[in-house]
């Protein structure tokens, strides 16, 4: 690796204490939460007599997998954490090597606090996409599979959460490789599974704001939980 490769990931190591410093230091003065994205509805409720009303936003849906070490999960087994998710095939031979690489970087940003995030890397081609399949892809590249699961199952399955539940274009290629057409997006959604951000896997740029974001959702405070009354 380059001076330069190295001066990227010491800089990219440095950035979630960076984050943290300036939201000790400017708390709500400065405005840097990711916003939350897809209104479900609104609701109203009264409080010290006034009339308050909150946004619901969309909820990830539950999904339940197979990862790379033969364990059936599900997003519900990752409740309170922060999630950053992708889309890929093993037997892709053009940007998903790359990503992977990338979110590799991010994974590695984070190894001394691996409870900040979850990484989740679905297989588009899970036909093909084995268990062993996914294990040997895992190893090649150095995968933590403590915060990090590269998943497969059934392939509807899959695609409608994709479509559907992180509002992602999926397209099939009639099962050649090739052909499929699939996303660089990374997605990021919150410790309630909503979605707070889209990046471009394959853009440095959106991988530094990308990892920012991650530590500002483990500092916001959780406004489902109900609030503590100190007296």
């Amino acid at each position: 690796m380059g001076k330069k490769g190295l001066l990227g990931l010491s800089l990219a190591a440095l950035l979630p204490l960076t984050a943290f410093l300036i939201f000790k230091f400017f708390g709500d003065k400065v405005q840097i939460m990711p916003r939350h994205y897809y209104l479900d509805s609104l609701r109203t409720h009264t409080e010290d007599g006034k009339i308050i009303t909150d946004s619901v936003w969309h909820k990830v849906a539950n999904i339940h997998l197979q990862n790379q070490l033969s364990d059936s999960v599900s997003l519900d087994t990752l409740k309170g954490k922060v999630l950053v998710a992708n889309f890929f095939f093993t037997r892709c031979p053009s940007i998903c090597p790359k990503l992977t690489a990338n979110m590799h970087k991010l994974q590695e940003s984070f190894k001394k606090s691996p409870g900040y995030v979850q990484f989740l890397s679905f297989s588009v081609d899970p036909e093909r996409d084995s268990v062993p399949v996914l294990k040997r892809y895992a190893d090649k590249f150095n995968i933590d599979h403590s915060n990090w699961w590269l998943l497969t199952g059934n392939k509807k399955t899959i695609y409608d959460f994709a479509l559907n539940e992180v509002k992602l274009g999926l397209q099939d290629g009639e099962g050649v490789d090739s052909n499929f057409i699939h996303t660089p997006k990374f997605v990021l959604m919150d410790r309630n599974r909503v979605i707070r951000g889209y990046y471009n896997g394959l853009d440095s740029t959106d991988m530094l704001r990308l990892l920012d974001d991650v530590v500002f959702l483990n500092m916001e405070i959780d406004k489902q939980k109900p609030k503590r009354k100190l007296f």
